[in-house]
């Protein structure tokens, strides 16, 4: 099975040409995708046109690569849990638009059927569409906007992220279940291409929601992630989320309020979503009570990390440092590994990454797709070749087989996973 070629007629309708079958992109490359890399699109899946990008093909008679020369391309958005294995190959025109910042997963159509290239890497349902009930979200909102009616972090993620963006994690927040988002910094120290939070005026792409505008107060963190904690199921707060820039430029907010929290419930699991640049600050949250830490990179090399990050104050080794600081407390460490194919699995990467968990005693690696547009990044970065590549899956199988105690997976792990069962069953 090599499913079809998909193209769009710029009206929203997309179409699937039987005389093409799909390519996939790894790099600046197209090339013939194996069968079994296959999956139906998942749930929560959505299908994107590519606006001035003409599909890579595979012609069905030759076999000879070609344009689908009827509409733009197309890519698929591929929901959380799952990882992409090659993004959607394209040429692309002289005059198309940047792409917003979402994922662009190749995607083709077989059997009255879409299909993507990508694996499930995390059995957690905790961002599954099905799971969540529209009425349950309204009432939790009104509810915690009544009962927390002068706490400006209650209302930042129940107006904004919860009912302006749809954030899963708010929404989960409002049904009183799993994690909860906690963010803490309007301020940032890196100036990340891709930031989803903040866009310089002379970029043509725009964020894909605004930042916090405020700091909050320990008072009002407090007040709604402690109850958080006492009842929700497997919960975990987090600080650093995609609303706000550096949580650790407020790390005395998070420790003061980590304190606070404590005195109340020792449920539960405290983590923090960061860059990891400040490793002192990391000391002084682990030693009042964070568990968990995630760092977010593009790239285990620094070479690669800087021309992305463009860091204010501080250097690539911090983050290695406050890997290591967290897991000097016995905390548990993992990265946002921002999955490029064609980047990610150059040989190159898979070095620096080895050296990465061996030097951290990482626990977890959590393989997210890159949402960016792929030229873009790649244009921006300064990277003309990518060097020899070895395919996503093969990188994931190596490192298992070399790393048998690393965790995969995609989302932050609640304190009964982080004890004991890893691979709990999760029930809906």
């Amino acid at each position: 099975m090599t499913p079809y070629i998909l193209y769009s007629d710029g009206a929203g309708n997309i179409f699937e040409d039987t005389t093409l079958y799909v390519t996939g992109r790894s790099g600046w490359d197209a090339m013939p995708i194996e069968e079994e890399d296959w999956i139906g699109l998942p749930d929560g899946g959505n299908l994107y046109e590519l606006p001035g990008r003409k599909g890579i093909g595979i012609d069905v008679k030759t076999g000879e690569m070609r344009l689908c020369e009827k509409g733009w391309a197309v890519a698929a958005f591929i929901p959380p849990a799952h990882t992409g294995l090659y993004m959607a190959a394209y040429e692309t025109q002289p005059d198309a638009p940047t792409l917003p910042l979402f994922c662009y997963t190749a995607a083709g159509w077989f059997d009255n059927k879409f299909f993507v290239p990508a694996v499930r890497i995390e059995n957690d349902i905790r961002q599954e569409t099905e799971g969540y009930d529209e009425a349950q979200i309204v009432a939790g909102t009104d509810y915690l906007l009544k009962n927390y009616p002068n706490n400006r972090l209650v209302k930042h993620l129940m107006e904004n992220c919860c009912m302006t963006y749809n954030c899963p994690a708010a929404r989960n927040l409002a049904m009183g279940r799993w994690e909860c988002p906690v963010p803490s910094s309007p301020a940032c120290n890196a100036n990340c291409i891709g930031c989803i939070s903040f866009q310089p005026i002379e970029e043509t792409i725009v964020s894909t929601q605004d930042r916090l505008t405020f700091r909050p107060l320990p008072e009002e963190i407090v007040e709604f992630t402690v109850p958080h904690l006492e009842h929700a199921p497997y919960p975990i707060i987090s600080f650093g989320q995609g609303c706000e820039g550096e949580p650790l430029l407020m790390w005395e907010t998070i420790k003061q309020s980590i304190i606070e929290i404590r005195k109340h419930t020792q449920k539960g699991s405290i983590n923090i979503n960061t860059n990891g640049s400040k490793p002192e600050a990391v000391k002084a949250l682990c030693e009042v009570g964070l568990n968990s830490m995630r760092v977010s990179l593009n790239s285990a090399r620094e070479s690669v990390y800087i021309p992305y990050y463009r860091p204010n104050n501080y250097v690539f080794q911090d983050l290695i440092e406050s890997l290591k600081v967290m897991r000097s407390y016995g905390g548990w460490t993992s990265l946002n590994y921002f999955v490029f194919p064609g980047m990610t699995d150059s040989i190159e990467e898979y070095e620096a990454l080895r050296i990465l968990i061996r030097e951290t005693d990482l626990c977890m690696v959590q393989w997210r797709n890159f949402n960016i547009d792929p030229d873009w990044y790649l244009g921006k970065i300064g990277v003309t070749e990518t060097g020899e590549c070895m395919g996503v899956k093969q990188l994931m199988e190596l490192i298992r087989e070399e790393f048998p105690n690393l965790k995969f997976g995609y989302f932050n792990p609640s304190i009964e996973r982080i004890k004991g069962d890893f691979e709990m069953d999760f029930a809906h």
